[in-house]
This record gives structure tokens, C-alpha cells and sequence, in this order.
């Protein structure tokens, strides 16, 4: 367990602002997704039809599971829990892998009638600097 330095800093700091960006942009949109969408942090329908709304939604919701279980773990591996560790990977794995199943979504609905996503390109930036910390920490908390 990395208890200080930069490799700790390099887990929480990310984390934490992820924890910050996902209870609000994703838990706002998760209890009302015309919340995200006046906010900016998800798509209306008229871009990516009723069937992208229900996808994006369906992570939103998830991510109520998600986000408190990426806090407890970054909390617990804070304080230096032992059981923190099992937790945070597991989050960690999470963080890894929803980002590479929505940029596949993203390419294979491109081109798809009714779907234009004018924020492409935002998408094929954040999501991999997101899954490439999450390896990268996930790294950190294993080794």
C-alpha cells in the first residue's frame, strides 16, 4: 500500500475530482437526465436519439453504485485501512473499463441515423486520460 508521495497523490488527487465530477454530473442526471442536459454533461435526444439517452442514463444510474464505492475506497486507503485497498481496485477496475465500453458505443453509433454528437471529439479525450489513470492507479494500489 503507497501511503505517501507522489504515487499517493497520484491516486487521490484524480479520484477525488472524479468523485466530484460523477456525483454531480452523473448523479444529478442519474435522478433527472434533463439535469445533465441543461448542465452540459450529457446529450439530449434530438443528438443521439431515445436509445443513446437510455445508454448514457443507464451509466448515470450505475454510477450511484460507482461513485460512493470509488469514495469509501479512496477514504479508506486515505487513512491507510486495510481493507481499503480491495475496494479502491475494485472501483479502480470500474474506472478502466466504462470508458472503453463508451467510446466503442460512441464509434459504432456514428453514422447511425438520428445520432450526431457534436461533443465527439471531447469524448475521445477525456475518456482515455480517464481510463489510463484508472490503470495507472489501479498499478499503484496492486503493487
Amino acid at each position: 500500500m503507497i501511503s505517501e508521495g507522489f504515487a499517493f497523490w497520484l491516486v487521490q488527487g484524480p479520484g477525488w475530482l472524479l468523485v466530484a465530477y460523477l456525483a454531480v454530473a452523473q448523479g444529478l442526471s442519474a435522478l433527472r437526465y434533463e439535469w445533465g442536459v441543461r448542465m452540459g454533461t450529457q446529450e439530449p435526444a434530438e443528438r443521439i436519439t431515445r436509445i443513446g439517452v437510455a445508454f448514457f442514463w443507464a451509466f448515470a444510474f450505475a454510477d450511484l453504485v460507482y461513485t460512493p464505492l470509488l469514495a469509501i475506497g479512496l477514504a479508506g486507503y486515505w487513512a491507510g485501512a486495510g481493507w481499503a485497498a480491495p475496494i479502491l481496485a475494485a472501483a479502480l477496475g470500474i474506472t478502466v473499463y466504462w470508458p472503453i465500453v463508451c467510446l466503442a458505443a460512441v464509434a459504432h453509433a456514428r453514422g447511425t441515423p438520428g445520432w450526431t454528437l457534436p461533443k465527439e471529439r471531447d469524448y475521445w479525450i477525456v475518456l482515455p486520460i480517464i481510463a489510463l489513470w484508472g490503470a495507472v492507479a489501479l498499478w499503484l494500489v496492486a503493487a
